[in-house]
């Protein structure tokens, strides 16, 4: 009766090891990636969905590569990607699980890490120059870094 016993669960304990995939059960099939920015309070957006303001940690599915956007209004958007590889987990399940390890961690996406694991963006200030005429004269406002399509069409001197 023991013997039974133990050879049924054993059996169990096998057929459960070779339906699993090794890197599926270790860091499942999501990832949680870190996005940044400075200035920070900017909006991010992942695949065309709104996704929240920077700091933020979004949990993504590793079987795809995805899309960031981070944006703040008066600042030059960033978009980013985040690219799907291999994981190394893949060898454990060529060493442990086998094939149908391997099967299970390529269709649930356990088999696949997204790189880079945090993001991070400095925006650019996208504000021009403007002149205004006021009653008092004419205001010029200008920006400390031009973009390197500006033409130059004026220089101040001091008199």
């Amino acid at each position: 009766m023991y013997t039974k016993i133990a050879q049924t669960t054993m059996l169990i304990g096998m057929g459960a090891l070779l339906t699993t995939g090794c890197a599926t059960i270790i860091h499942g099939t999501q990832q949680n990636v870190g996005i940044s920015s400075t200035p920070t309070g900017a909006f991010v957006t992942i695949d065309n969905l709104q996704s929240g303001t920077t700091p933020i940690f979004a949990k993504l599915r590793r079987k795809e590569n995805h899309v960031v956007r981070i944006s703040l209004p008066g600042y030059q958007p960033k978009d980013l990607t985040l690219t799907s590889g291999v994981s190394g987990w893949v060898w454990g399940n060529i060493a442990i699980g086998g094939l149908v390890g391997l099967a299970v961690d390529a269709i649930t996406g356990g088999m696949y890490k997204l790189s880079p694991e945090e993001l991070s963006a400095a925006l650019g200030a996208t504000s021009a120059a403007t002149v205004t005429k006021g009653a008092d004269g004419i205001y010029v406002v200008v920006v400390l870094k031009p973009e390197a399509n500006w033409v130059r069409v004026a220089q101040l001197e001091l008199q």
